[in-house]
């Protein structure tokens, strides 16, 4: 999924991740993950906005509940 609209909630998950110094590393798991959502047919590619959200979650810096708020905000902007 790569969006190429400018979107405020893109920014929004940006400015967070530049508030908390918040990086995403892909970790081992993330790994397993991608192989097997492509074995079964579900390739998925994340956007580095999303990648960008997932380590924001992962750190504690936002709540699942806000990170899922802000997906469905960034999904609406990027695929109207």
């Amino acid at each position: 999924m790569h969006g190429t609209h400018k979107s405020d909630a893109a920014a929004a998950i940006r400015a967070l991740a530049e508030r908390h110094k918040i990086a995403y590393v892909e970790t081992a798991t993330d790994i397993l993950g991608h192989h097997i959502t492509r074995l079964a047919g579900d390739d998925v590619e994340l956007d580095e906005t999303q990648r960008l959200l997932i380590a924001l979650e992962r750190a504690g810096s936002i709540s699942g509940r806000d990170a899922v708020r802000l997906h469905v905000a960034y999904l609406n902007e990027v695929n109207p």
